[in-house]
């Protein structure tokens, strides 16, 4: 694939982050998108800056859909064939996911854990499930799937378990990877693509505690006073404001942005390159993993990533 003009492409989780940097930059350059989200409010300012800045008469739709609702998939699907009268897609960008469900051992209320786990690895395996026949049916057919650091380093840092979205973005990982043997031999004109990033400059904490119906007040509580913190003092909207102010430095303090991660994306598409490391940290961290995998959940280990200049947001000293 040259360019984008002129083809169509489907974008998972558009209303913000990455997802919303994916449609704009791609109806930027003359790319038909049809977006998803669960937020219609979110597309509608997503579908405003797109159309915006684009030079381009590319068509550009919305639809409202839960990624890990197949039947809500389903329809998303024939809702784009019918809208944009198409009968292929040459992209598909599987990018939504939410964090949430740290502890499977801890944790009495499994729902926060199966939603993450739905949403990062049922998203992938329904949209690639839909569309991938769409893509069979194009020249050229290019499905990108959204794993991260953490789909080769399941951790956060010590003290914080991270199972569900570790357990999902591992397998969206093993699933691209064995795709790709499985499309050399029966369809070869298509490629997927398993994209890594880094600690990238996204509201993915905001929205996870906004799609979990707001902050476990009482698990944020024990987090604190195991980890020594005078939680006595602290009144439920002192924790909310917490939470947002964590999710604000997460988005605000990254060393990638949105913007930069999606750049990076698009030209690894168009150079054919299945492999997808976004952002300096996790090229670093990879590198690290690769190296000494037997020490990489200790405390030491992070230590070595912090001394390298990435991921201080999880700092440990």
């Amino acid at each position: 694939m040259e360019n984008f003009n002129g083809k169509m492409a489907v974008v998972t989780g558009a209303g913000t982050g990455m997802g919303r940097e994916l449609v704009r930059q791609l109806t930027a350059k003359g790319c038909h998108v049809a977006m998803c989200d669960i937020s219609a409010d979110s597309m509608t300012e997503t579908e405003q800056i797109a159309l915006a800045e684009t030079t381009h008469p590319v068509r550009l739709t919305s639809h409202v859909c839960d990624v890990s609702d197949e039947a809500d998939m389903l329809a998303f699907r024939d809702q784009l064939l019918a809208r944009h009268e198409v009968e292929s897609l040459d992209l598909v960008f599987n990018n939504a996911g939410i964090g949430g469900g740290g502890s499977f051992v801890t944790d009495e209320d499994r729902m926060a854990w199966e939603k993450t786990f739905d949403v990062c690895w049922y998203g992938v395996y329904f949209g690639s499930r839909v569309f991938l026949p769409l893509l069979a049916r194009s020249e050229e057919g290019h499905l990108v799937n959204t794993s991260s650091i953490n789909g080769f380093w399941a951790t956060v840092g010590p003290g914080v378990p991270h199972t569900a979205y570790c357990a999902a973005k591992f397998a969206v990982k093993g699933f691209t990877e064995a795709l790709n043997v499985d499309l050399q031999l029966h369809a070869p004109h298509v490629m997927a693509h398993v994209v890594m990033p880094g600690h990238i400059g996204t509201e993915i904490g905001l929205n996870s505690t906004a799609a979990h119906g707001g902050p476990d007040l009482e698990r944020i509580r024990k987090n604190l006073a195991d980890r020594g913190s005078d939680v006595d003092r602290l009144t439920d909207d002192d924790l909310r404001n917490l939470v947002t102010l964590q999710g604000e430095r997460f988005r605000d303090e990254a060393p990638t942005t949105a913007a930069q991660a999606s750049e990076i994306i698009l030209n690894a598409v168009l150079q054919n390159r299945w492999r997808i490391l976004v952002g300096d940290d996790a090229v670093v961290l990879d590198e690290l993993v690769r190296e000494d995998p037997e020490s990489a959940y200790e405390t030491e280990f992070l230590q070595r990533i912090v001394d390298r200049g990435h991921l201080n947001f999880f700092n440990i000293r």
